[in-house]
């Protein structure tokens, strides 16, 4: 396994969203700083992602924003970033995340959370790459997808192994522990 320098980073640009997801995506952005990672992530400057990159820059922490040109022109790019990646689309923005990420970690989001999620997981069972996805399941966020996914198993549809797929990290402590495995 390679020792892990950058984490993607899927999120919600949400602003009105349960303050513990905010407090937890700190946690996360305090983590990778703290571990000396560089966080690879949406660039927007809102909600879990914003948060997560105030931490991680607090903590000392290079950050890589990679957005879509519309961003730009709604002027809600993140001001904190080291480096920026402009994208034509959000097709674009997944694979320069995933590329420039040696593990991806999803906190709480929405459909555009979900979509990077499988899009990272899609690209992985045809062998595109052998990054797999940490879901963080802040309160048991990720259950109900998690259910899905293992019923897909069951049934056949998803031939890999579940585990090479994802991780599961309910806690702090366990994302750490999972970001010390490496890739």
């Amino acid at each position: 396994m390679a020792a892990i320098r950058s984490v993607g980073v899927f999120c919600a640009a949400s602003e009105s969203i349960d303050k513990a997801f905010v407090e937890q995506a700190r946690l996360v952005g305090s983590l990778i700083g703290n571990k000396g990672l560089t966080l690879v992530y949406g660039g927007a400057a809102a909600g879990l992602m914003e948060a997560t990159a105030a931490a991680a820059k607090e903590c000392g922490a290079r950050i890589v924003g990679v957005f879509p040109q519309v961003l730009i022109e709604r002027n809600r790019v993140s001001t904190l970033l080291d480096e920026r990646v402009v994208t034509q689309n959000l097709s674009d923005r997944k694979d320069n995340i995933l590329s420039r990420s040696d593990v991806l970690v999803a906190l709480p989001g929405g459909v555009g959370t979900v979509d990077e999620i499988f899009h990272v997981a899609a690209a992985l069972t045809i062998g595109y790459h052998s990054k797999r996805v940490i879901l963080y399941n802040v309160n048991g966020f990720w259950d109900k997808m998690l259910e899905f996914l293992q019923g897909l198993q069951q049934q056949g549809f998803i031939r890999a192994r579940f585990d090479a797929l994802f991780g599961v990290a309910n806690n702090i402590r366990e994302l750490d522990a999972l970001l010390d495995e490496g890739c």
